[in-house]
This record gives C-alpha cells, sequence and structure tokens, in this order.
C-alpha cells in the first residue's frame, strides 16, 4: 500500500514520519484492497484541543474514507484518525 504523507507548515521530523508509516500500514489489516493512503500533518492556531491536526484519506475500492482529527500532538492525532478510520471501515462492511 502506498502511503504518502505531507507536512504543512513545520518539517516533520523522521520519527515522527516512521511512526505515521507504521501506523498507516497497520489499515491493510482491516481494508479490502487499499490501493494507498494520504496523510496530511498541520498546524493550526493554538485552541483548546490542541493545535496538531492529522487528515488522513484511506483510498480502497467502493470509495474513500476520510478523517480529520486533532490534537495536542500528532501521534495523538494519527491515532484518533486512525480509530476513525477503523471504525468507518467497520461500518461499511456491515452494510
Amino acid at each position: 500500500m502506498d502511503v504518502k504523507i505531507q507536512s504543512l507548515k513545520f518539517d516533520a521530523s523522521k520519527q515522527l514520519l516512521e511512526f505515521v508509516e507504521k501506523k498507516m500500514s497497520r489499515l491493510e489489516r482491516f481494508a479490502d484492497r487499499p490501493t494507498g493512503v494520504d496523510v496530511v500533518l498541520r498546524l493550526e492556531k493554538d485552541n483548546e484541543k490542541g493545535n496538531k491536526v492529522a487528515s488522513v484519506a484511506l483510498h480502497i475500492p467502493g470509495g474513500d474514507i476520510v478523517t480529520e482529527q486533532q490534537a495536542r500532538t500528532f501521534e495523538e492525532a494519527v491515532d484518533l484518525a486512525l480509530d476513525a478510520i477503523k471504525r468507518q471501515i467497520e461500518k461499511r462492511k456491515d452494510r
């Protein structure tokens, strides 16, 4: 599966990129024939939820699954996005 990672308004560390790559590779276990995933990490203006945002778009046959999560750290935002994608995959399978 092809994982594309973009970081907007900052330079992502190698450690963060490896973390995101590892987490996104787990989606192959849940989704049927995923073709790729696009991850956009960006900084927002500071607010109470946190200023780190992770947008994830999983490309699978039948349509993309997209989520955007905000947290205090990028790792937490990526974890929240991964959980949201898993829930959407489960809903789609139940139909």
